[in-house]
């Protein structure tokens, strides 16, 4: 085919490569390396402007070509809505008609005048069918999953791996609804609009250790110069001023296209699928049942009831398998029920409430370990129970409460189409529904608690939202909840105090065998740290240990190679290093990437959550999140997020994250020292000031250990002294 030459300055290209702008020549010279022969050779001319070769072959554009493309330099073919994929509900239709303009205007921003007219009737179509505009004739036609480092394009190695979590995040194996670049939790995004997506990873392919790439809300910025001790990446989500971060203000700012929830590690490019939460509820749950358990007692042929099997709850059958009880989740949505049972995280599919009871009545009988996904309403189920005289040991629910009227939770009243319907076109009598199907939930949860359930609040904000609707939550003061939250009452004392958190890492080769490898590596790690632990933390380091020595052979991988463990700062360092040293060593074939949840022992301020174990009146501020954010950007971080919502929904948290890449060198290890060491004890120094013991108890031992760290203790008081003030 014979090609057409054209002539474009530099300005011009520029414009169409944003990433190349203040950038040097080496770095365009990356684009003509990955350029198709066919579509877009760029050759440096005099250094007045590059001389851009274009056909009409963009199709036969490889995934490097593409993504150093950024946005493309033909308008794509619309997109052809697919139904055999699940889809973000409909949002409510809340912005006026000069609204609508703006956000309209707002999205046209990203690209040329030519294409405005075309896509102006487009973007306002979306808006008005879904709420939202994602610009789906943008999404990239490529296959979307977390691929070998070594199939992208890139100057910088830690901008590579970033690449790879990326779209790792929006897999469909893994994304909740990937098509609206939503990970998990109905609404927790990775970008807003899929433009953004095509320039955060251009700049990426594209970017030096000598720059970083800011990012609102999904939104790339741009690259600033900085340093290679600089973090590469970053993010900020939801970031509002305080007065304006109600439900209604993400409501309108997100449609407006001025900002996102990024729930936890969907914004910030580090979810590994729902293996992140297994463990964290395997810990729970298994320490949910020696709370309730006589100590002669097992979990086998308990009954563990709960709800969700979405982007994060989905990992509780699996949980409930490795602790060996009885678990029945319910899911409203039969995509997602079915989605999980593929993938080998739930074992049976019931539908209909009597084949339910006798299922569980059989698994009681012979104690079994199964896990049973109900395809109906919680609400019918725990009814149900109370009806036919089933006992429930352990109950939970983890719907997405921080996103109640927006598809969050479905209400027992509606079907789901129904519900679905409702949302977008009625809200205000959705939510009516919503807060009486929550009101009756408690009701027979309260039930089921006076013949012996255990129940608590999994973090979803479900008593939060339940009092809000009229619920009786509360205790009999009237001002505080009946029930515990699962930090409250496990995860807080038990593991974030002692600085015990969901420390995780991804082998950026991706092959199995370097993951293998690195839990080989890390049960080494522990079992060493075990020889000479304290009596107080045995038991963290008995149950991580059975974990990594079984996570293999339970089949946690879906998506990216990645892994989860839950250690304290002295694991998490020792662990890091060995990575590294394996990395040199040519044990490993590529990079380790490191990182969190943000749920975690520093990463999140949450008074319904992570830090509802702290007493001081403290838990309703915000310093520690903050402080763990900007400490970790400066000690090494290779990219850093701090998020507004996440978890108990929008302007009730504040939470941030790292990602960490060890590449095998002396200047990864002494990040891996540093900003390790100070991610966990900032939350215990924190923690021990609350007057935890158990964190007083961690921070004195740190102390104790590395003479550098001083840290303020409390003095207690005497509570006769204060009782008697009043």
């Amino acid at each position: 085919m014979r090609r057409k030459r054209q002539e474009f300055p530099l300005d011009n290209v520029i414009a169409r490569y944003p990433s190349l702008r203040g950038t040097k020549q080496s770095q365009i010279r990356l684009l003509r390396r990955y350029a198709p022969r066919n579509d877009a050779n760029l050759a440096m001319t005099s250094g007045q402007g590059i001389k851009l070769f274009t056909t009409e072959k963009h199709k036969n554009m490889d995934f490097r070509q593409q993504i150093l493309q950024g946005i493309p330099a033909t308008l794509p073919a619309k997109y052809s809505y697919d139904k055999q994929i699940a889809h973000a509900p409909i949002r409510a239709n809340v912005l006026n008609d000069e609204e609508k303009k703006l956000s309209v205007r707002n999205a046209l921003r990203y690209f040329p005048a030519e294409w405005h007219t075309e896509l102006a009737i487009e973007f306002f179509e979306e808006l008005n069918s879904y709420g939202r505009i994602y610009m789906y004739r943008f999404m990239p036609k490529y296959e979307m999953y977390a691929r070998s480092i070594s199939d992208y394009p890139f100057q910088s190695k830690q901008a590579g791996c970033i690449m790879l979590m990326i779209q790792n995040n929006l897999d469909p194996k893994v994304a909740q609804f990937p098509h609206e670049l939503i990970t998990y939790g109905g609404n927790g995004s990775v970008f807003q609009n899929w433009a953004q997506y095509l320039l955060t990873m251009q700049y990426l392919a594209t970017m030096t250790d000598y720059q970083t790439l800011n990012i609102y809300s999904g939104h790339p910025q741009g690259l600033f110069p900085s340093n290679p001790s600089a973090p590469r990446v970053v993010v900020s989500n939801g970031m509002m001023i305080p007065n304006y971060s109600g439900k209604l203000d993400l409501e309108k700012f997100t449609a407006l296209g001025v900002t996102q929830y990024g729930q936890m590690t969907a914004g910030s490019f580090m979810y590994i699928g729902p293996q992140g939460i297994v463990h964290g509820t395997t810990i729970t749950l298994m320490n949910a049942f020696r709370k309730k358990l006589a100590d002669h007692e097992t979990p086998e042929g308990k009954v563990f009831l709960t709800a969700g099997l979405g982007g994060m709850s989905g990992a509780q059958p699996k949980a409930g398998n490795i602790s060996k009880c009885i678990t029945v989740c319910a899911e409203v949505n039969p995509t997602a029920a079915v989605k999980r049972y593929e993938q080998g995280w739930v074992d049976e599919l019931i539908e209909g409430l009597p084949a339910l009871v006798e299922r569980v009545r059989k698994a009681q009988r012979d104690k079994e370990t199964v896990s049973l996904a109900y395809i109906g309403n919680i609400v019918n189920v725990w009814e149900k129970f109370d009806e036919e005289g089933v006992f429930v040991t352990i109950g939970s629910d983890q719907t997405s409460l921080h996103n109640p009227f927006s598809g969050g939770y479905y209400p027992v009243s509606l079907s789901f189409e129904e519900a679905n319907s409702m949302m977008a076109e009625n809200p205000a009598s959705f939510k009516k529904e919503v807060e009486s199907s929550l009101v009756r939930q408690v009701a027979c949860i309260n039930r089921h608690v006076a013949k012996g359930t255990y129940f608590f609040d999994y973090g979803n904000a479900f008593m939060l939202e339940a009092g809000r609707a009229g619920a009786a939550i509360f205790d009999e003061g009237g001002e505080k909840f009946r029930y515990g939250s699962y930090v409250e009452d496990i995860l807080g004392p038990k593991c974030f105090d002692f600085g015990f958190g969901p420390f995780r890492w991804v082998c950026s080769s991706g092959r199995k065998e370097d993951l293998v490898t690195t839990d080989r590596l890390a049960m080494e790690v522990m079992e060493d740290i075990r020889v000479t632990a304290p009596k107080e933390i045995q038991q963290q380091l008995d149950d991580n240990i059975i974990w990594i020595k079984n996570a293999m052979s339970n089949d946690l991988v879906v998506g990216s190679e990645a892994r989860i463990l839950y250690a304290d700062a002295e694991g998490r360092a020792k662990i890091a290093l060995r990575f590294n040293e394996a990395v040199t060593a040519g044990l490993l074939h590529g990079p380790v990437i490191l990182g969190r949840d943000h749920h975690d022992v520093s990463g999140t301020d949450s008074p319904y959550r992570e830090t509802s174990n702290i007493y001081d009146g403290s838990s309703f501020t915000a310093d520690m999140a903050i402080h763990n954010v900007i400490g970790d950007s400066f000690r090494g971080a290779t990219w850093v997020s701090i998020h507004n919502g996440g978890g108990v929904g929008w302007g009730e948290v504040i939470n941030g994250g790292f990602g960490l890449v060890l590449d095998g060198s002396e200047a990864a290890a002494q990040k891996a020292r540093g900003m390790l060491f100070y991610d966990v004890n900032n939350g215990i120094a924190r923690r021990s000031w609350a007057r935890n013991d158990e964190a007083v108890f961690a921070i004195k031992r740190e102390m104790e250990r590395t003479p550098s760290l001083r840290v303020t203790l409390p003095n207690r008081v005497d509570d006769k002294i204060i009782d008697g003030l009043i």
